[in-house]
């Protein structure tokens, strides 16, 4: 168990700590909001598109040899990007530890559910849960303290070092694996990359070439084709990688929407909130860690808690109240000010460990408990695509909504200004991090700073009030689609 508990923390926290380095990378690198998304959401695309097709690879070879196999992967791209020094390469390097977190994440959760007996299996996902939780804050406060020391690039050493002991314990975990050895559909393992990729390409490029853009429309276009043509192959396929009927079970659909939505809005809210605490309340990235310390108190003795009321209420209730406080958590972050309110935030961090913690543990219980022990892989793989795809379309689009607010009111506020210092303050919020350009007045360059800040601000709430509204709008529908009963664990 610790080496499955440390192996999901490796592959979370490679999410979650990135965005802490984020506002030392754009100045260093010269990146704008668009290149900071993708460096973000490059990993996640890649992880998302290939889960269904690394957890049945899992299955069919081995869950222990696709654990290490995705350990190895992961940590070659980790070394990779410490050496990269643009937005394209750490681009890359982010896409190579994608696919590496493919193998990995979906593999922890199947050995667990594999290995564990019935009676005991909720309270296991529980702390699965709670660990894939905690580990998103590890990544957060490891980059945070690496950071008061040294260059933004230390991130990738931190990956590189949990990656390199996790393969040391690998040797230790059992292989398990589906002795049914049925063909794999690479077929549908191709399309669903080119949906998620399809898809975020789309609402990445949106605010940055226009959304009316022949490269914006294709990019949506593209991953909606490839969207109904997965559907179609996995329909007549013999041994599908995903079985879209899977769906018709109530629970597995409830399960599976509640995790995207839980993680379209925590990733949105960290990629968004831990901008907000750096650039406009002017935060170390240390001391905007520090100001999510009460999340992992709240989420990991939450998930043991849910885990053992999940057996008692079902998911309609249990899951779709989590999801309904977890959406009120972003409508409240959605309001924080230009200065900084502790009580105000640290309630509002309260309220999202809460929620997570009560509404992630029957939606995971849910899903794994459709399929029998032999197709755990693939169980764990979508529970883990749902989760992915969720983190990637959160970043995408709230990400997207705060580009798309921010260059519009720097646009309106950097009228009459020249323009290669309106080019500057429209490129990204980096810059009032820089010093003053020699030329700019001080006046000047004051007031677009201030400008600037208020600008990503009013950004920051557009974003969190749509990810808090897409939460709530999903907490209804679980209450309406889930089933009254609570799931029964094969």
């Amino acid at each position: 168990m610790p080496t499955i508990a440390l192996s999901l923390m490796t592959v979370v926290s490679a999410v979650a700590g990135l965005n802490m380095a984020l506002p030392e990378m754009a100045v260093a690198i010269n990146a704008s909001s668009t290149d900071l998304t993708w460096i973000v959401d490059s990993y996640t695309v890649i992880f998302s598109g290939l889960l269904l097709l690394a957890g049945a690879i899992g299955d069919k070879y081995g869950r222990q040899r696709a654990l290490l196999f995705g350990l190895i992967v992961f940590a070659v791209g980790a070394g990779f990007g410490y050496f990269q020094t643009d937005a394209h390469g750490l681009i890359a390097a982010r896409m190579i530890m994608g696919l590496g977190a493919a193998f990995i994440m979906p593999s922890t959760l199947s050995v667990i559910t594999a290995s564990f007996p019935p009676a005991s299996r909720g309270k296991a996902v529980g702390a699965w849960v709670g660990i894939a939780g905690g580990g998103a804050v590890l990544g957060l406060f490891g980059v945070a303290i690496l950071l008061e020391w040294f260059d933004w690039n230390s991130f990738f050493i931190f990956n590189l070092v949990m990656a390199l002991f996790a393969i040391v314990g690998c040797f230790q975990v059992p292989n398990s694996r589906d002795e049914n050895g049925h063909p794999l559909d690479w077929i549908g393992g191709i399309l669903s990359v080119l949906t998620v990729g399809g898809l975020v390409f789309g609402i990445i490029e949106g605010p940055e070439l226009g959304w009316d853009a022949t490269e914006t429309i294709v990019g949506l276009a593209f991953g909606s084709v490839s969207l109904i043509a997965f559907i179609v192959i996995e329909l007549r396929a013999k041994y599908p990688l995903l079985d879209p009927r899977l769906f018709r079970n109530r629970g597995f659909s409830a399960g599976s929407l509640s995790i995207t939505l839980q993680f379209f809005g925590q990733f949105g809210f960290i990629f968004v909130g831990m901008q907000y605490l750096q650039f406009v309340a002017r935060f170390t990235p240390l001391e905007a860690a520090a100001h999510l310390l009460w999340m992992p108190a709240v989420v990991l003795p939450g998930s043991r808690i849910a885990g053992h009321l999940s057996k008692k209420i079902p998911q309609k209730y249990l899951g779709s109240a989590g999801l309904l406080i977890f959406g009120y958590s972003l409508l409240h972050f959605s309001k924080l000010g230009v200065h900084f309110d502790y009580w105000y935030f640290t309630s509002g961090i309260l309220m999202f460990g809460f929620g997570m913690a009560l509404s992630a543990t029957p939606a995971t219980v849910a899903i794994t408990s459709a399929l029998p022990a032999e197709k755990q892989g693939v169980a764990s793989a979508v529970n883990d695509t749902a989760r992915e795809l969720g983190s990637a379309l959160g970043i995408a689009i709230l990400g997207a909504a705060l580009t798309d607010s921010y260059k519009a009111s720097m646009k309106d506020a950097t009228v009459g200004l020249p323009s290669k210092l309106a080019e500057l303050a429209q490129h990204g919020i980096a810059f009032t991090k820089i010093d003053k350009p020699a030329m700019v007045p001080a006046q000047v360059w004051d007031k677009l700073v201030v400008d600037g800040l208020s600008a990503f601000h009013d950004g920051v709430g557009i974003a969190l009030n749509i990810g808090g509204w897409v939460a709530i709008v999903g907490s209804i529908l679980i209450l309406v689609i889930a089933p009254r009963k609570v799931a029964e664990v094969n």
